[in-house]
């Protein structure tokens, strides 16, 4: 979730102890394959880019965020329910035998700047609260449109796509398991090194879709070379069910 951390963060912090719970539900991902030296400044030290058969994906990911709970068991009032758009990669660690494979976060939007500050404050995430919105309805026999918008100055942003038939269990080996199955966070500190997190959940069922697409001023929202990609046509683009999940706390590196 994070970019930084302070000095003093705990290394003792067990990976297993829960920071938030919550559910993720209907989350709209585009996948954008891109060139690995525009990812290269963002990858957080002690870890490498994670390719699918030898590609490298950035993803512009919106879900709802529902029943939110810190420590697992405390509901937060007014801030349980809300969007997130966030635009992310995918890096890997070797820890002894295992290979832990991680998302990384470059921007997150929420619509409600005490989410931020405490996903600033805890994980160090480059956290931006703006006014946002969400559309899920039917779209026909077998079909929804998922929708989430952003507004920055002015301008609403949105992100949107139309499934066809119904959602299916992830294929082995397919885009949509990589990117989906992703079960640590990675976030690089100012000082260097980097805080690790663990986050969990089931395995998704997706559903596949027939158009979609990105609206909005993505230079403003994320610099220029960023901006190139997402103005061009996602690799890959699918919907995720989602389900209950748990955010581990974070242990610096």
């Amino acid at each position: 979730m994070n970019r930084t951390a302070r000095s003093d963060y705990p290394k003792h912090v067990s990976v297993d102890r829960v920071f938030l719970t919550a559910e993720w539900q209907y989350l709209a991902m585009l996948n954008y394959e891109v060139d690995a030296g525009m990812l290269l400044p963002f990858v957080p030290a002690g870890t490498e880019l994670d390719r699918w058969k030898g590609k490298v994906f950035a993803s512009l990911v919106g879900f709802r965020f529902l029943n939110t709970k810190l420590l697992g068991f405390l509901p937060i009032p007014m801030h349980s329910n809300f969007e997130e758009v966030n635009l992310r990669f995918y890096v890997r660690r070797q820890a002894g035998s295992e290979v832990r494979r991680g998302v990384v976060f470059i921007r997150e939007f929420v619509p409600r700047r005490a989410i931020a500050f405490v996903a600033r404050t805890f994980y160090k995430e480059d956290y931006v609260a703006l006014p946002m919105a969400h559309e899920i309805r039917s779209a026909g026999a077998n079909r929804l449109r998922v929708a989430y918008r952003w507004r920055s100055g002015n301008l609403w942003n949105e992100m949107n796509l139309e499934t066809d038939g119904d959602s299916e269990l992830l294929c082995e080996g397919s885009v949509e398991q990589f990117i989906t199955e992703h079960y640590w966070g990675y976030a690089a500190q100012p000082g260097g090194g980097c805080v690790e997190y663990r986050v969990t959940h089931p395995s998704w069922k997706v559903w596949q879709v027939r158009r979609s697409a990105f609206e909005g001023d993505a230079e403003k929202l994320y610099g220029r070379e960023i901006a190139t990609v997402l103005q061009g046509k996602p690799q890959s683009a699918f919907l995720a069910e989602g389900s209950a999940v748990s955010v581990m706390w974070g242990r610096k590196l």
